[in-house]
């Protein structure tokens, strides 16, 4: 059969290998351990943004759901005493492909004891460092959410009105009303993904934090700020590299969240998700203080070699495989 070759060089697939061994000298340095846990699970991420592959297993009750991130079974993991562990892994997400997705990837993710999300921007902003080398010419740069959107649209996101950011997007972007019909946080996501990440992190580590409470996912709420949470995500050569918490360990919070996200998803028509209750029960148990983060490790090896999409660094691509 015609096609069977790599879609990436043998020199890209070497320097895959070599960054990954960095990964793995990084945390061995830091004393943090490396753990692995199921690609296929009962429960499955809520968020409306994300989609969730699934099967069914002779033998067993149910469907499993092929993983969007590690971070439930790692925050059980956490809940029993591991203390800092980190995992390379698969994840899989639906309906993610393209020239900078793909429905399977590999992923960075890790877990700091003791950490908040302000500590964690420093370790991420090292390993990206040593990852990048000599194509960062610049130290990180920290910016709020607000900061962000004020540099590259000046626009406040939290002041602005919902008809404020569909006019925005049908202008800068051309949405139309379906998608000018959203939502509030919806376009806020489509500005951040199609304007505002685009222009981040030339020659620098950009981090973004601070984000609006209702992108929250399984952070926690800045204390005293309310309306923001302690998330970030990283941005280098206008890409999105990672997002970190500081992580939410009130499982009674966390189940909110998870049935608010639900809601939204039966009102968009999308199916209603199986909630983890193994990771809720870990919560209840007690989640020690910690931040937490999941880093695209594809992506990285992209800008390490000077690459324009996914299938260049990875050897068969989801349209390859």
């Amino acid at each position: 059969m015609a096609g069977w070759r790599p879609s990436a060089s043998l020199e890209t697939l070497r320097l895959r290998a070599r960054l990954l061994a960095e990964v793995r000298a990084f945390f061995a340095e830091r004393g943090v351990l490396e753990v692995e846990t199921p690609l296929l699970a009962h429960g499955a991420v809520t968020d409306v943004h994300l989609a969730s592959l699934s099967t069914e297993i002779a033998g067993q009750r149910g469907r499993f759901y092929l993983q969007t991130s590690p971070e439930y079974a790692m925050k059980r993991l956490l809940a029993a005493g591991s203390g800092d562990i980190y995992q390379v892994c698969k994840a899989f997400r639906d309906g993610e492909a393209g020239r900078h997705h793909n429905p399977e990837f590999t992923l960075i993710e890790w877990y700091r004891v003791g950490f908040d999300h302000q500590r964690l921007m420093e370790e991420v902003g090292a390993l990206i460092g040593r990852m990048l080398g000599e194509r960062l010419t610049g130290p990180p740069e920290r910016l709020s959410y607000r900061e962000a959107f004020a540099r590259v649209l000046a626009l406040d996101p939290f002041e602005a009105d919902t008809a404020a950011l569909a006019a925005l997007a049908g202008a800068r972007l051309g949405a139309d009303a379906t998608v000018q019909a959203s939502g509030r946080d919806a376009l806020l996501d489509l500005l951040m993904g199609a304007l505002v990440g685009p222009a981040l992190g030339h020659g620098r580590v950009c981090f973004v934090d601070e984000y609006p409470a209702s992108q929250a996912a399984l952070a926690r709420l800045l204390p005293g700020e309310p309306a923001r949470a302690a998330r970030f995500e990283a941005y280098a050569f206008g890409h999105e590299l990672c997002n970190g918490f500081d992580e939410l360990a009130d499982a009674a919070e966390q189940r909110r969240r998870f049935v608010k996200d639900n809601a939204a998803r039966a009102a968009r028509g999308l199916p209603e998700m199986p909630l983890d209750e193994r990771l809720l029960a870990a919560l209840a148990a007690g989640l020690p203080a910690c931040a937490g983060v999941a880093l695209g490790f594809d992506r990285v090896v992209m800008l390490a070699a000077g690459a324009s999409s996914l299938a260049a660094v990875m050897p068969f691509p989801v349209d390859e495989a």
